[in-house]
């Protein structure tokens, strides 16, 4: 069995595989690079065959969406280890061996990601990897490094490795085990936050999650649904909620989610005026969609919950819009960081 395996889910990304694989097959070594093809209609497994045969292949005939795609691919790996990578991430020289080593030294860390900076700006961090991500007493992320629109420029400041509530899908170090005993990405998802429902099961499995800066990758994001996608708007308050209600400790449920759920009421003004009405319905839709599954995500929750999973205490918009705390050294006292 090799030890780690890097996997690249395409569908009609040609554009992003000229551009990014050749990092990765430059700087990844003597690991194992397979692309899973989402059944693409354009010619992007033709530009693999011919230009990258090194590159191993798996084709499904149909695209099973993102979290679909890994999960059925993830049953047909054999590595001990498995790096799920966006084909729009660009890594860098020695971006393996840090995260493998740590997870390799530290085996009650079944998941790690890399220090992820901007592909755009790369002195900032990225918004949805930064240098590790947490989540607040209601389930809203952030990153170190990032807090809602605030993204901080680079300089250093958390380049320390640290155990973290959840790890970035963009560039996820994963145990292959312990992702197919979880049952993989949740499919019901679709797209965002379901790489945090994943690692929040890892906590609750009684394992860990990290983040390991001495390792660095650029990712250009977005490539899924733009930010002024009312879809997108969708997706973040319906798999935020779905996110809680399947993870959260039972009786902490019975005032956390009424009390979110009021918070999105709110929410729906804010967005309504900034950015527009569709996403005030987008935000109400999130809440029908929600609670038609409900009965669902309740058969999914976890058994435990781990009291030592990185968080933050308290509510991330109270802190960010009314005290100012806008960059994540200065919620230091309120996280609860686990080294």
């Amino acid at each position: 069995m090799s030890d780690l395996s890097i996997a690249l889910l395409n569908f009609n990304g040609k554009a992003h595989l000229q551009k990014y694989l050749p990092s990765v097959v430059q700087f990844s070594g003597e690991h194992k690079i397979i692309v899973i093809d989402n059944g693409s209609t354009d010619d992007s497994v033709e530009f693999l065959k011919s230009t990258y045969p090194q590159v191993e292949l798996i084709q499904f005939d149909e695209n099973h969406g993102f979290c679909g795609g890994y999960n059925r691919a993830m049953q047909m790996l054999n590595s001990e280890y498995v790096v799920l990578l966006n084909t729009d991430v660009e890594v860098t020289n020695n971006w393996v061996e840090p995260v493998l080593d740590y997870l390799k030294d530290n085996p009650e860390v079944k998941a790690a990601q890399p220090k992820i900076l901007d592909a755009k700006k790369k002195t900032h961090f990225e918004y949805a990897g930064g240098s590790g991500g947490y989540l607040d007493s209601f389930g809203y992320p952030f990153c170190r490094g990032r807090i809602f629109e605030t993204i901080e420029e680079d300089l250093g400041q958390y380049n320390n490795p640290v155990k973290v509530g959840w790890a970035s899908g963009s560039c996820l170090f994963i145990e292959r085990e312990t992702y197919n005993q979880l049952g993989g990405l949740d499919e019901r998802f679709f797209a965002h936050m379901e790489e945090i429902d994943l690692c929040w099961r890892i906590w609750n499995a009684g394992y860990e999650v990290a983040a390991i800066p001495d390792s660095k990758v650029f990712h250009l994001g977005g490539g899924t649904l733009h930010k002024s996608s009312p879809k997108k708007t969708y997706l973040n308050f319906r798999n935020g909620l779905s996110l809680l209600l399947k993870n959260e400790i039972g009786i902490k449920l019975f005032w956390k989610l009424p009390f979110r759920l009021l918070l999105d009421w709110a929410a729906v003004f804010k967005f309504s005026i900034q950015s527009g009405p569709k996403h005030g319905i987008a935000i109400l839709k999130a809440h029908v969609g929600f609670f038609k599954e409900f009965f669902a995500s309740c058969r999914m929750r976890t058994n435990s919950s781990n009291k030592n999973r990185p968080r933050m205490n308290g509510l991330l918009v109270v802190n960010y819009f009314i005290l100012g705390k806008r960059k994540f050294s200065s919620l230091n006292e309120k996280v609860n960081q686990v080294n």
